[in-house]
């Protein structure tokens, strides 16, 4: 789970703008484009209502307050879904592929949609200033992205992220990496935009970037890439925004599993269903059946490796993983993704000295780059090196805007000035655990420090209760350095197998 900074979350007090629609609230009109859309009084005082909380659950009880007076008597529920459903209808979304309102099982209705208002984005919606909650004592997941650099070339080479240079490179009859079917040149132009955001991963970008895509497909509902884009996004919102994985993830294959429906011959879509089945759904063999699909239609996909490799890193499988990073970075040699995935990579596989090269080279090119300190900092770590360690987490909360994780470092860094290491991890032991009882930190990063404590039955509980919310932290079992003292214990093997990462050797 994610925690915020507050954010502004105004909207509009008289006309709310999303993709190519405006919804003026004083008069009651919904336009497209500037073109009335028939929307009728009460469907429209639920989308009013949704507007007006994006990215709240607004249960049923809620719509009913709203749409009727307390002395109207009528069959609710059917009144609330046929509502919502000509909202639907008048946006052209759908319940199965939503772009802007999302059904939430058992629970209400969610706007998810950016919205805008005098074309400038609004602070609203699944985005916005994160924290990585982070246990500051191990990286969080890598950054299984890929920067986008020269959009007018990628219809060439086959990939969003290849350089001019090599178009050359493109194996005849490989992917195009585009949907093969028409495409609407205004939808193009946002998809491309939205790559563009999407390549700078920050909060704010990723916002516009969601926009994007979302006015991508209000242009052109069949663009398979526009998904891809979306399920991209989403897969990066658990670690840099507000949003929890276990919302992000299932945005995230839907999306992915409806860029595939769309476009099966997208090397890029077979990558972003393989990313989102391994870490959303736990699913190993249906993500490196994924992958290597990906792989088979585009060969010169730089993300497919990149992501293949982390993948594999995840599975304990490091020559394989560092063998895709290596082919990654043969193709696209200026991303900073592959070079710092990399690194962290190499640290994890033993290789410190190579790894803190990597890295201090990558955090040297690009010093807002959060992954470098990211990794920078669990390194340092694990070295002993704590005056580093303590400089990296510090720079990577202050680009996170992470208050909450400045705060635990501030009681680490008490801790280690009081008593050295195990006062450090004593002290974070405490405020973790007060985090995680008001549900604002996974409990895997608590197991982390009860490990580093020696307490394995502590640890182990940490875990169930990580494992009972599905946090995605747990595909790093196998790979986290800071639980080496648990690979012994049955518990710790069973719940390697219930992830669905392999025995340990």
């Amino acid at each position: 789970m994610h925690s915020t900074v507050p954010t502004n979350p105004l909207v509009p007090a008289q006309v709310v703008r999303f993709g190519m629609f405006e919804a003026d609230l004083r008069s009651g009109e919904l336009r497209r484009s500037g073109v009335k859309v028939k929307l009728q009084e009460l469907p429209f005082k639920a989308l009013k209502l949704l507007l007006s909380r994006p990215n709240e659950v607004l249960s049923r009880e809620e719509f009913r307050k709203e749409l009727w007076p307390d002395d109207v008597f009528v069959d609710f529920d059917r009144s609330i879904t046929t509502a919502i459903n000509r909202v639907r209808d008048a946006l052209g979304d759908s319940a199965e592929n939503p772009v802007f309102v999302e059904t939430v099982g058992r629970r209400g209705y969610r706007w998810i949609a950016p919205l805008l208002r005098d074309a400038t984005a609004v602070t609203v919606g699944p985005v916005l200033v994160s924290s990585a909650p982070a246990a500051l004592l191990h990286s969080k997941k890598w950054v299984y992205v890929l920067p986008v650099l020269a959009f007018v070339f990628a219809v060439w080479i086959g990939i969003p992220s290849h350089r001019p240079g090599r178009v050359s490179a493109q194996a005849p009859g490989a992917n195009d990496g585009f949907s093969h079917r028409p495409v609407n040149a205004e939808a193009e132009q946002f998809y491309l935009q939205g790559r563009f955001y999407w390549n700078k991963r920050t909060p704010e970008s990723l916002n516009k970037a969601v926009d994007a895509f979302t006015q991508a497909l209000v242009h052109d509902p069949g663009y398979s890439q526009a998904y891809v884009g979306l399920a991209d996004c989403y897969n990066l919102l658990r670690e840099y925004s507000v949003m929890p994985a276990t919302e992000a993830y299932p945005r995230a294959y839907a999306a992915a599993r409806k860029a595939v429906e769309l476009d099966d011959q997208s090397s890029e879509a077979h990558a972003s269903l393989a990313f989102v089945s391994f870490y959303g759904e736990w699913d190993p063999v249906a993500a490196e059946r994924e992958f290597r699909r990906a792989i088979d239609l585009n060969p010169y996909n730089a993300t497919a490796h990149h992501w293949y490799g982390t993948f594999l890193a995840a599975l304990g499988r490091y020559p394989e993983s560092l063998g895709e990073l290596d082919r990654a970075q043969i193709i696209d040699p200026s991303s900073k993704s592959v070079l710092a995935d990399k690194g962290g990579i190499l640290s994890n596989s033993g290789h410190r000295t190579e790894a803190l090269a990597l890295l201090k080279q990558v955090e040297k090119a690009e010093p807002d780059f959060i992954s470098a300190h990211r990794y920078l900092k669990s390194l340092y770590f694990n070295m002993g090196d704590y005056s580093g360690y303590f400089t990296e987490a510090r720079k990577e909360a202050t680009l996170m805007h992470d208050e909450k994780n400045l705060a635990l470092l501030n009681a680490a860094e008490k801790g280690y000035a009081t008593g050295g290491v195990k006062m450090m991890l004593q002290s974070l032991q405490v405020e973790q655990k007060k985090l995680c009882d008001h549900g604002e930190l996974s409990p895997y990063f608590l197991a982390e420090t009860y490990a580093l404590l020696g307490d394995k039955q502590a640890a182990l509980q940490s875990l169930r209760a990580a494992y009972e919310e599905h946090s995605d932290y747990l595909t790093n079992l196998e790979s986290d350095t800071s639980l080496e003292s648990l690979h012994g214990e049955p518990a710790f093997r069973d719940l390697l197998s219930r992830v669905g990462l392999p025995p340990l050797n």
